[in-house]
């Protein structure tokens, strides 16, 4: 048991890293960009949305450059299922959660038609180079049409959060941006080699690992968005949150590991991780529309739905602990 020590604490120190990490990486890219005159609205669709999954992006990249891509791939499929069932339920939790029109006509075709796409890449039971690079070029025009169509339909509480992000001294912000990416580096490694450790030593998978343990840590940033963003009353970013970061763990997180280290996948990432995260996708997006057919003008998340999602990613864990547990 003495030998499962480092490792986990090597797991939960660079779980942390990477959370302090990804704020100075985020705080000072931002800052950069309002000092060479990017309005606050585009800094907010880009560089801060993307940025939240930046602890994700790097472990994946680390993850297949050390030879552990499963654990990447599971690291992208486990955060969306942990942004949906835990991160959204808890948030309903903390303050029931008004649904804006625009989450159903806008960001849910989009994060349906990704999920596919990602489907059709995890189908075969191989993730090629070609389509992970093919889906991460995807990005591009995404964020492209987003910051086009919300300059024309800007939306109040995304403005009010945009304004908020500070104006820092061009110094200040490199200073920021390069202590966050060296720690987001350094913080990367560090968990990718406990959490391959704790793998081995417990003689389960690294998918497995990645999406658990790996999963819920980096997501952690997701949590603390969206409830911070509840108990401001910023609820619509809160849910916005959730849709977005889903969206670039799966054009961004999965792709990186496809793109470096292609690789063979056990049947069980389609059939059952692909399969319960476009479930808990499906139920989100369903349970929207459920809240605004109930009451369009004051459509809510409301806790009981919260409940639902929190159960649904249980589920999920019962699906799962049977390889939890096989040694």
């Amino acid at each position: 048991m003495s030998a499962l020590y480092l490792p986990m604490f090597a797991l939960v120190a660079g779980i942390l890293g990477l959370l302090w990490g990804a704020d100075r990486f985020v705080a000072g890219s931002a800052g950069a960009a309002r000092n060479f005159g990017i309005s606050p609205m585009v800094i907010g669709l880009t560089l801060v949305s993307v940025g939240t999954s930046a602890p994700e992006i790097i472990v994946s990249i680390n993850a297949a450059l050390s030879n552990v891509p499963q654990m990447a791939v599971g690291n992208a499929l486990g955060s969306n299922l942990a942004n949906i069932g835990l991160v959204l339920g808890i948030t309903a939790l903390v303050a029931p959660l008004p649904v804006q029109k625009h989450l159903l006509r806008e960001e849910s075709p989009t994060l349906l038609l990704i999920t596919a796409l990602a489907g059709l890449c995890l189908y075969d039971g191989f993730l090629h180079r070609g389509e992970s690079i093919a889906l991460a070029l995807l990005t591009i025009p995404l964020l492209i049409v987003i910051v086009k169509y919300k300059k024309n339909h800007p939306n109040p509480e995304a403005v009010e959060e945009a304004e908020e992000i500070p104006v820092l001294p061009m110094a200040k912000a490199g200073l920021l941006f390069v202590v966050g990416l060296v720690v987001l580096l350094v913080s990367a490694r560090v968990t990718v080699w406990g959490a391959q450790s704790i793998a081995v030593y417990a003689g389960i998978s690294e998918l497995i690992i990645g999406l658990t343990v790996v999963a819920i840590g980096t997501s952690l940033p997701e949590l603390a968005a969206s409830v911070m963003s509840a108990l401001k009353g910023h609820h619509d970013i809160a849910l916005g949150n959730v849709f977005g970061s889903n969206l670039f763990n799966l054009m961004l997180v999965m792709t990186s590991a496809g793109a470096i280290a292609p690789m063979a996948l056990d049947q069980e990432v389609f059939a059952r991780d692909f399969a319960a995260m476009a479930f808990m996708t499906v139920l989100m997006i369903a349970l929207v529309a459920l809240a605004l057919r109930k009451s369009p003008q004051k459509a809510r998340l409301s806790r009981g739905l919260g409940l639902v999602l929190l159960a649904g990613y249980g589920f999920y864990y019962v699906l799962l602990w049977p390889a939890i547990t096989a040694v």
